[in-house]
């Protein structure tokens, strides 16, 4: 028997990278999946990977940052499973730039996915998690929460995260809803290929620039991170609130 067998997850920025890896971890484990991403094509590509697997899973395109839309996903994901057990708020951008570059869309744009794409989306998820008295939601921040040369949009909002994390713990904890989060360290994924290339170098290079500051060795793949998630996911993490995990192998400041 999986891990999350019997529970239903709603997973935003799910067409690839971590959302995908956590969307193909969850269903291994059991789960019934609504993977909601604004690429209409890449999410139904990979809901179409799944459901031929064998998985029962449904493919909408959101855009986080549209409450409408992110209500209507809810929505559906409890009509069609009559239930909404784990929201995993994964969906994010990256604008990077130093800060006198840095355009007022450059800084609207990241905010607005990573934190009011939360905000929508935990708003619209704990209506049923309350009704049920159970619900697990976890948010990705990021090791750049801690600062990060080009990236004062992205560090702010994924610091946000982490006290949008403690306060939802508060309040919604006695509900039996645990929200936690996970910040990654380098993983590679859409998002870091772009980093390289806006430095002006190839993935490689970059990579392996990077994994020599890391103790482990190597730099992250989405699995490392999707099975942080599955962890806070579990209903045996009951006791597990408003924590911050950071994988990023190795420690940090």
């Amino acid at each position: 028997m999986g891990r999350l067998e019997g529970r239903v997850a709603l997973i935003t920025g799910a067409s690839r990278g971590i959302g995908k890896a956590t969307a193909t971890l969850f269903v291994n484990e059991g789960a019934r999946v609504c993977l909601a991403d604004i690429d209409e094509e890449g999410v139904k590509k990979t809901a179409e990977e799944l459901a031929t697997a064998g998985f029962d899973v449904f493919a909408q395109v959101v855009d986080v940052t549209q409450k409408d839309q992110v209500e209507s996903a809810v929505e559906e994901t409890v009509k069609r499973y009559g239930q909404l057990d784990i929201l995993v708020n994964n969906a994010g951008v990256i604008r990077d730039n130093l800060l006198f570059k840095m355009t007022d869309s450059d800084w609207d744009t990241v905010m607005n996915v990573h934190l009011k794409g939360a905000f929508y989306c935990s708003r619209a998820a704990q209506k049923w998690m309350v009704k049920q008295n159970y619900g697990r939601i976890i948010n990705l921040s990021s090791i750049s929460a801690l600062g990060n040369r080009g990236q004062a949009n992205y560090a702010a909002a994924k610091a946000g995260l982490q006290g949008f994390t403690k306060t939802l713990a508060i309040e919604l904890g006695k509900f039996g809803i645990t929200v936690n989060a996970v910040a990654p360290g380098f993983v590679e994924t859409e998002m870091t290929r772009a980093t390289a290339e806006r430095m002006g170098m190839s993935f490689d290079q970059f990579a392996e620039e990077i994994k020599k500051s890391i103790p482990v060795g190597r730099v992250g793949h989405p699995e490392d991170i999707a099975h942080a998630i599955l962890f806070f996911a579990q209903e045996e993490s009951s006791f597990v609130n408003g924590q911050v995990l950071y994988v990023a192998g190795g420690p940090t400041d």
